[in-house]
């Protein structure tokens, strides 16, 4: 297990934005799972939406990116910064509310050098949420 405190080391991402609180599994170079305790004191709740308070998808899919870029680190890529290229073929099938535990699982497809295509679903309670294909950079370099 990955806790917080190697996921800051791993990722540049901090409060509010860092969308993960711990990996659980990894296998180098293929997949990972991390967590997102969801709480009604995340900062997004406040707007989103005050009466029925929902995260936004956006936010799940950052999570799943957040999470891949634990698996790449961890698989010997170099970098500490992880850029979105593209999102595809993204479907939110149910709301994330506070309370939930998000189940953020990421699949490798293709990689070449720091360039990634990955495969990710968003799970509460063994229920699909959310799921994506994303390519991402991991980079040294900031933008």
């Amino acid at each position: 297990m990955i806790d917080i405190k190697e996921i800051q080391t791993i990722i540049p991402h901090r409060y509010p934005f860092l969308m993960i609180d711990r990996v659980v599994e990894i296998q180098e170079g293929e997949r990972a799972v991390g967590i997102k305790n969801v709480t009604i004191n995340e900062p997004f709740f406040q707007g989103h939406f005050p009466s029925n308070p929902l995260m936004p998808g956006v936010l799940i899919v950052e999570g799943m990116a957040q999470t891949a870029g634990v698996l790449a680190y961890k698989s010997g890529a170099k970098g500490s910064s992880v850029y979105f290229m593209s999102i595809e073929k993204v479907k939110f099938r149910r709301p994330v509310c506070p309370g939930d535990q998000l189940r953020l699982e990421v699949k490798a497809v293709h990689k070449r050098n720091n360039v990634w295509k990955m495969r990710g679903a968003a799970y509460v309670n063994e229920v699909l949420v959310t799921e994506a294909e994303f390519t991402a950079m991991i980079t040294d370099k900031t933008i």
